[in-house]
This record gives C-alpha cells, sequence and structure tokens, in this order.
C-alpha cells in the first residue's frame, strides 16, 4: 500500500501535470483533493497536447480518477471538459471517473460575485481568476452551499437556493448586480444534472476500498503551498488548503493512509497575479526566464513573474507540508545562464529572516540575501541520467538540496514526459 502525495512548493505552476503523469504509470488511482478549475495542468504526450483543469491527470491514462470532497465543482466546466478531452480521443466513463456526492458546487453567480469584487476592489485586488472558487469555498463553509448529491434531490435544492438568495441578494445589491433568476437557475441546474450524476458516488467509499485493495494512490494537488490560505502570502492566496495534510481531508482518508510526500520545485520561482515576491526580475534575465520557460497560465493566458530560486520559501514549504523529497523541474531553462543566483535569505532593515514573516509589510519589504553559482554552457534538455548533467548543473542541484534541507527525487529537463532523472521512486520510499 502507498499513498503518494504530490503539492506545489511554491505559488504554483512547477510542473505538476507532468510529473504527476508520469508517475501515473506506477500508481493505480489519482486524485484531486482540493481547488477548482482555477488550477491548470498541461500533458504533452508524444505530439499530443493535454489541458486539464478540474480532471484529474490519470484519465489521459485510463487510471481509476477522483475528484474528491474538498474540490470545488463548476458542472459546467466539468462537463465542458469531458467533451474536451473526449474529442481528443480520451474515454470518459463512470467506471474510470468518480465525482464526489460531497463536492460543493460552482454556481454561475459565484463566477459573478468573484468578477465584481475584483473590479470593485480596483489596485486593491488579489488576482483571482474569476471563475467563483473563493465564493463557493465561503457558502461551503457558511453552510450554504449545494453540492453533487443536492442536483438527485430537486426539493433539496429549491431549500438551498433560498437560503442562498437570501445571502447572495443582498450582495449583489451592493455590487450593482440584478438579483438571482431563480426560475433560471433551477432550470440550469436541471439540465446539467444528468451529465454529471453518473459519475457521482461516496469518493471516500471508493477510496478506501481501493487502500483496502493494496492499490498504489497519487493524491494530486494544486496550485502551491505559497497559495495556500493559511500558510501563504495572504491575502494573496487560494481560497483552499494546499498543504499535503489536505490530501487526507478533501478525499476522505486517514492521514495515514500517506506514505510519501512529493514537493515540486522549479528551478527558478514565478508566480502568477498580485502579491510578494522577493526574488522576481524585472531585467533581462527576468524576461529571459519567461521567454524560454513558456511562462503563461494554461487556463489563464496570464504571463508569469520570473525570479532566481527562492530556499527560504521552499524550504518552509518543505516543513509546512512534510514533504520528503522534491521533483525539480525546468532545470533546462537555466541552460546557458554565466551566472545563476540563489536567495538564502532575507533582511527587513538591519535584521535577517530565514523565513518570510507572516505580515504582509514585512513581507513587501523583504530584500533578498543572494549567492551566485557558475551557470553552465552545455545543455540539460532531455537528459535522463545524472551522470549525464553538466558539472555546474550538479553542483546547482546539490546545493538547492543543501539549503532546502530536502533531496531530489527527481529531475525534470524538458516538458517531454520521459525526460526525466529518477533519484528515488516515490512509491519504493
Amino acid at each position: 500500500m502507498a499513498g503518494v502525495v504530490v503539492v506545489g512548493a511554491q505559488w504554483g505552476d512547477e510542473g505538476k501535470g507532468k510529473i504527476v503523469d508520469w508517475l501515473c504509470n506506477r500508481a493505480d488511482v489519482v486524485v484531486r483533493f482540493q481547488g477548482g478549475h482555477n488550477a491548470g495542468h498541461t500533458l504533452v504526450v508524444g505530439n499530443v497536447t493535454y489541458k486539464l483543469a478540474l480532471l484529474p491527470s490519470g484519465v489521459v491514462q485510463g487510471k481509476l480518477s477522483i475528484i474528491g470532497n474538498g474540490v470545488v465543482v463548476d458542472p459546467w466546466a466539468l462537463v465542458s471538459e469531458i467533451e474536451k478531452i473526449t474529442a481528443q480521443g480520451v474515454k470518459i466513463s463512470a467506471d474510470k471517473l468518480v465525482l464526489s456526492d460531497q463536492a460543493a458546487l460552482i454556481l454561475p453567480f459565484h463566477r459573478d460575485l468573484d468578477a465584481a469584487r475584483e473590479e470593485k476592489a480596483g489596485d486593491a485586488s488579489i488576482g483571482t481568476t474569476k471563475r467563483g472558487i473563493g465564493p463557493a469555498y465561503e457558502d461551503k463553509v457558511g453552510r450554504r452551499a449545494i453540492r453533487v448529491a443536492d442536483l438527485a434531490d430537486p426539493d433539496s435544492i429549491a431549500w438551498k437556493i433560498e437560503r442562498l438568495t437570501a445571502h447572495h441578494n443582498a450582495l449583489r445589491r451592493g455590487l450593482d448586480l440584478p438579483e438571482i433568476d431563480v426560475v433560471a437557475l433551477k432550470k440550469e441546474l436541471a439540465e446539467i444534472a444528468p451529465k454529471v450524476l453518473p459519475y457521482a458516488q461516496p469518493a471516500w467509499r471508493v477510496l478506501n476500498a481501493a487502500f483496502e485493495d493494496s492499490k498504489r494512490v497519487l493524491f494530486e494537488g494544486a496550485q502551491g503551498m505559497l497559495l495556500d490560505v493559511d500558510h501563504g502570502t495572504y491575502p494573496f492566496v487560494t481560497s483552499s488548503n494546499v498543504a499535503a495534510g489536505q490530501a487526507s481531508a478533501g478525499s476522505g482518508v486517514g492521514p495515514r493512509k500517506i506514505s510519501y510526500v512529493l514537493g515540486l520545485v522549479k528551478a527558478y520561482t514565478t508566480r502568477v497575479g498580485a502579491g510578494p515576491f522577493p526574488t522576481e526580475l524585472h531585467d533581462d534575465n527576468g524576461k529571459r526566464l519567461g521567454e524560454v520557460g513558456h511562462e503563461f497560465g494554461t487556463n489563464t493566458g496570464r504571463a508569469r513573474r520570473c525570479g532566481w530560486f527562492d530556499s527560504v520559501l521552499v524550504r518552509q514549504s518543505i516543513a509546512l507540508s512534510g514533504i520528503d523529497g522534491i521533483a525539480l523541474t525546468k532545470l533546462d531553462v537555466l541552460d546557458g545562464f554565466k551566472e545563476i543566483r540563489i536567495c538564502t535569505g532575507y533582511r527587513i532593515g538591519d535584521k535577517v529572516f530565514d523565513y518570510l514573516p507572516a505580515s504582509l509589510r514585512d513581507q513587501e519589504a523583504v530584500t533578498p540575501i543572494y549567492e551566485s553559482l557558475e551557470g553552465w554552457n552545455s545543455t540539460t534538455r532531455g537528459v535522463r541520467s545524472s551522470k549525464d548533467l553538466p558539472a555546474n548543473a550538479i553542483k546547482y542541484i546539490r546545493r538547492i538540496e543543501e539549503l532546502i534541507g530536502c533531496p531530489a527525487a527527481i529531475v525534470s529537463t524538458s516538458p517531454e514526459r520521459d525526460d526525466i532523472i529518477l533519484m528515488r521512486d516515490p512509491f519504493k520510499a
């Protein structure tokens, strides 16, 4: 029995799609346990590129794929994604895709509210994807949410819509939005229900049965630790817990089922949207990282901010998620740099910090402390054995391991699925 959790250790976009897809060869079940369709994963298989948002990466390989109770689900986005992937030749069936009947739904008025709030906030906006993720989680915590199981119960939906409209119409009036059209909403839900319900099951039962049957389970995290609603750069965060511990609560299995936590770490640092970013580069190096790394959001298309590797933040993520080993991705993007810098600490005024303080003011006042390493002229792209890496690339990896206090289990050297250096198999650790 093995339960491997994959979490991003930076601000997301660390290359989880490829790594999870590659690990699927060793797994029997793949589980999404938090977030929504705001987090995109890109898989490149041969000449075909798959762009996933809600669907676990295991669907491409025909693995049992579970969308857990910790995910907020836009049913229209889910159906659209299923149709798109089906058109690419991937078969999606109810025996291979399980949707937790406890998952809360993202409804059209959640998207309206998300967008209106961001627009009204002006310079104080936090850069959400405007897909209704946050408002849906608010309703879940506020015990107003409509859940997947409710789609089979019109009476339950009618009662819950009353609770929702009592809350949301007051908000909408304050934001100059029209009140919710209850008749239209009920009709939309009635139309989408038969397209979603065939996948609905008590996902926790399916997952626990898989563990009892000694299946290998891969928990696929979305976003990154620095976007965790508790431990990230608040308030510039996502609306869910990204930490590895959420894999248990967000899927319905006990924490002892988790045997290994793999942290995804890009060989440099990127961030989408607003918020603190200590090592952000505004020079030619930053531009080069963005261009060579093709740093644009999978779902949003937004350009990512780029900077040097920040060992302080990664070390913090490792502690918060109990990460056992890292998967270092996009090493090839650093090919050809004469000098590569690593942030080893922060300075705020005359004080030195080995962690990122919680105060937003302190986070914005941080000055990174760097050390420099010599780059390498030869290419790492496509390398599949550590002995074929340039000496300075090996030194760079080793220095990162020293600074973050965690070994590299996997090194990725291109977007291609098999361009991987395996140093330690998470399923055999």
